[in-house]
């Protein structure tokens, strides 16, 4: 069997046979757990021998290490970059309120109906008491980031006097908090074939509930 580690870039082919090997390694791991699954399970899974695969990976773990990489570049982590691409400037972003928050709610709701974000979801949540690289990533990329982005937007907000002074820090983990428990809720909702029905409510209703918390009232203009 070889075990040679392929360190050039791939072809156009090798590329869509390592495309083949994560898809059906998230799916196996995701459903079997990282442990249970074999690299003779993924190579079985798409038809390929055990030895093609490790002309693209070097073992099971370098897989896992590609698929979690992956999750840098979701769509939880680019959350503000995905802003920036409909060409709103970042500096003004604040001003958008509870658009944005709502923005940002519509997107853990959709994500957790997108069949791929569900899987590496679901392997991120088996992987986090296991592996140290794993709770790194989830750590700084999904949480800590776009908790310090949200809350210096909270602090402009603050500044401009859209919502009551406090901690912008607190704030930021009190908004994102519960999106992430929502969406943990539906992937277990799915997997028991139960309705999501009520949960999915949920993010419209926190975001109401919580900008109507946070918001400075406009003045009332009285006839006298």
């Amino acid at each position: 069997m070889s075990n040679t580690y392929e360190a050039s870039s791939p072809t156009p082919k090798g590329q869509r046979t390592k495309e083949k090997i994560l898809e059906a390694s998230l799916h196996l791991f995701s459903q079997n757990g990282f442990k249970e699954t074999t690299v003779r399970d993924i190579a079985n899974h798409i038809g390929i021998k055990q030895g093609a695969l490790y002309n693209h990976f070097k073992n099971k773990d370098d897989i896992l290490r590609d698929l979690i990489s992956s999750l840098t570049s979701s769509a939880i982590v680019t959350l503000f970059d995905e802003e920036k691409q409909k060409g709103k400037d970042p500096k003004y972003l604040y001003r958008e309120g509870k658009k944005l928050l709502n923005s940002i709610a519509n997107t853990f709701r959709l994500l957790s109906f997108d069949k791929k974000n569900e899987a590496l979801f679901k392997l991120l949540m088996q992987e986090l008491y296991k592996s140290a690289e794993v709770r790194e990533t989830y750590n700084e990329y999904f949480y800590q980031e776009n908790v310090k982005k949200l809350s210096t937007l909270f602090f402009m907000m603050m500044q401009d006097e859209m919502i009551i002074s406090g901690d912008p820090l607190l704030l930021a983990n009190e908004f994102l908090s519960p999106l992430f428990f929502y969406q943990m809720q539906i992937s277990l909702l799915k997997i028991d074939r139960k309705s999501t029905s009520s949960i999915v409510t949920m993010f419209d209703k926190h975001v109401d509930f919580f900008w109507d918390k946070i918001k400075i009232e406009e003045p009332q203009e009285t006839l006298f």
